[in-house]
């Protein structure tokens, strides 16, 4: 059942912010946070995953679709299943793309809920990251086809040595297109675009450590017993390259060593065990980052609608 909020403290806090923020690690329950949150405030979610954007992704990415249903309803969300798996998506892309989504959702006088981990999404859009868009240099892109990766990588890392994308440095066709991006941004001063004007509440979860470690363990073996084996091999069957699949990171790399015969099962989930639970802390970093440069974000160390509430309601009577 939907949680009570009154309309008269729902419209104060929507005279102080007009976007909700809910983030976290991996497995700390953030999709059930922000649904709650949905109802009880009458919103819509954008999602903010960088894999997530992608179809056939479901298993691997924990897009919990079940998550966004319920007796009172479904939930509507944004960003999710919109591109092919062989289909580059960038940080300017979803810049873009969320802007676009969450003035129409404003537009229709229903509240925006972006809800994810990828601190590069978040950031870019609660930090309005000047960026511009880069049209493919034929010219360029003929002087790369001779490098070795590594050379690519090392050209890169030059251009660009605070690279905030490490998934450009794993694929040669994103290296390339990264190079031409920081040549481009070398070259010319790019133009702030219009965006509209956020004023954005921040709700993070930041789990115990040992709650979060169990979680993430757990989660894994029912991503395991769910199928993801067989969704990478559907991925693969369908022409998503090797190359392609270990580009999507994760739990897609692993498995696909798996699948190739370079890594037994048992070794492939320990490995993959203990590579999300250092993934996770690299999200907590980036979030402390966040922080540091201006980000307010309220804390709760678990995914308590009712105490999101209460931080939402404070907020309103400030």
């Amino acid at each position: 059942m939907p949680v009570p909020f009154s309309r008269a403290t729902l419209n104060k806090f929507k005279d102080r912010c007009n976007l909700l923020v809910v983030l976290g690690p991996t497995a700390s329950g953030k999709t059930k946070l922000a649904v709650g949150l949905a109802r009880a405030l009458g919103g819509e979610i954008i999602s903010a995953d960088s894999r997530q954007v992608y179809r056939g992704l479901d298993i691997g990415t924990g897009k919990d679709l079940a998550d966004y249903q319920g007796e009172w309803g479904s939930i509507p969300v944004h960003l999710l299943d919109i591109l092919e798996p062989d289909q580059e998506f960038s940080v300017f892309d979803f810049q873009r793309r969320f802007f676009r989504v969450f003035q129409e959702i404003s537009g229709r006088g229903v509240f925006p809920i972006m809800v994810g981990g990828t601190g590069l999404y978040l950031d870019s859009v609660l930090r309005r990251y000047r960026m511009e868009e880069v049209s493919e240099n034929k010219h360029l892109r003929d002087q790369l086809l001779h490098e070795d990766f590594e050379a690519l990588c090392a050209r890169l890392k030059a251009l660009n040595p605070h690279l905030h994308n490490k998934t450009d440095i794993l694929d040669r066709q994103r290296a390339v297109r990264a190079i031409e991006i920081a040549l481009f941004q070398k070259e010319k001063v790019d133009q702030q675009p219009e965006f509209a004007a956020l004023s954005p509440f921040v709700i993070g979860i930041h789990p115990r450590r040992e709650e979060l470690r169990q979680r993430i363990t757990a989660r894994l073996k029912e991503r395991l017993d769910a199928g993801m084996i067989e969704e990478v091999r559907r991925l693969q069957a369908r022409g998503v390259g090797w190359e392609r699949i270990d580009a999507l990171g994760l739990e897609y790399r692993h498995v696909a060593y798996y699948l190739r015969g370079e890594m037994g099962f048992p070794d492939m989930v320990a490995l993959l065990n203990t590579r999300i639970h250092q993934f996770a802390k690299r999200q907590e970093t980036w979030f402390r980052k966040m922080e540091k440069n201006g980000i307010r974000i309220n804390w709760l160390n678990r995914p308590d609608v009712e105490a999101a509430l209460s931080l939402i309601i404070s907020e309103a009577d400030e």
